[in-house]
């Protein structure tokens, strides 16, 4: 796989000052007993308030599930879309994203999934809803998959009108980037078992998504020193968030791995897998989207030979406009379909 792709990232000088600032943040928040500096990180996690006056041609709403597990999303509704100026009349699909971090970081209203949640609803379009779950290591595994599926669970009952949104419920997508890449996996896996009133899952979108295992893999060791996501703090995410003394053979991190459940049988919509060439991760990527062929599935996958782990944030990168390009063109195929 290695011989496709540059020797190096070229990255702007500020995304690399925010790489590196980020890095130098979650290695000093992160403690040796596996507890993290919270009040320290809220320095390199700016937040973007709701505001239903549209900014960008999209408004937004925070919602409240759950307030004893302060669990809760963020709803973004395009009032006008990127191809035109014309107010967005029809029924529209809903993407149910859940963020990255690590399973131990950030949140549905960090500055960067704002950003990114936006774009997404307004060139896609869709009706985004952005979901705010626990963290590891206070809250461990499953409590983020809880959340995940009461979300899903919330949203298939909700009246979009009080919003002024035409939506489709039955063009559910479920996305995620990175650790929420793996969340809604498994969300979708448990959704493929439940009977939901109005709501129907029919596609996956999983962007650089956080898969692992106990074995080292040959991106992991080329790719060890590259800008963004490094061993040492993928290790530590993942001993942060399994329950005490799981390994990385653990079927929520190696989801084809030893342990891993047979998912051939199991209701599962068409998914999309994003993948970088300077990811760490690509190659457990890789085994994903080729688990998913073997069991029978319908599978999408989206290379970009010279991006990082967290790409799609970067604004001033093409292969950034590229995604959301790849998403829209997904959904629309989906939808077509049902």
């Amino acid at each position: 796989m290695s011989g496709r792709y540059a020797s190096s990232p070229r990255l702007p000088l500020k995304t690399r000052l925010g790489l590196a600032t980020f890095s130098f943040a979650a290695s000093t928040a992160r403690r040796s007993n596996f507890t993290i500096n919270r009040n320290f990180m809220k320095i390199f996690d700016p937040k973007a308030p709701s505001s239903a006056k549209p900014i960008n041609g999209v408004s937004s709403f925070d919602i409240t599930i759950d307030p004893s597990n302060n669990l809760w999303f963020r709803l973004y509704i395009p009032t006008t879309t990127s191809s035109s100026s014309r107010y967005v009349e029809a029924s529209l699909p809903v993407i149910v994203y859940f963020h990255g971090g690590g399973f131990c970081f950030l949140a549905a209203n960090s500055k960067q999934f704002d950003h990114f949640c936006r774009r997404l609803a307004r060139e896609v379009p869709a009706v985004v809803i952005s979901v705010n779950y626990r963290l590891a290591p206070e809250y461990k595994y499953p409590c983020q998959f809880e959340d995940g599926f009461d979300a899903l669970k919330f949203i298939d009952g909700m009246n979009f009108e009080n919003f002024s949104a035409k939506v489709d419920l039955e063009w559910c997508f479920v996305a995620g980037d990175s650790a929420g890449g793996n969340i809604a996996h498994h969300v979708v896996l448990q959704a493929g078992e439940y009977r939901f009133s109005n709501m129907d899952v029919i596609g996956l979108i999983t962007i650089q998504p956080f898969f692992g295992g106990e074995g080292r893999t040959e991106s992991e060791i080329r790719l060890s020193g590259v800008p963004g996501l490094s061993i040492e703090r993928s290790d530590w995410y993942w001993k942060a968030f399994l329950p005490e003394g799981a390994d990385r053979n653990h079927p929520v991190v190696n989801v084809f791995g030893p342990n891993a459940v047979d998912i051939s049988g199991v209701h599962f919509p068409a998914t999309l897998v994003v993948i970088g060439g300077f990811d760490i991760l690509q190659d457990w990527q890789m085994r994903y989207h080729e688990g998913l062929k073997k069991s029978g599935k319908e599978v999408y996958l989206v290379e970009y030979p010279n991006v990082i782990h967290g790409f799609y944030s970067v604004t001033e990168l093409p292969e950034s406009a590229l995604l959301i390009s790849e998403v829209r063109k997904f959904i629309r195929k989906q939808t077509s379909n049902s």
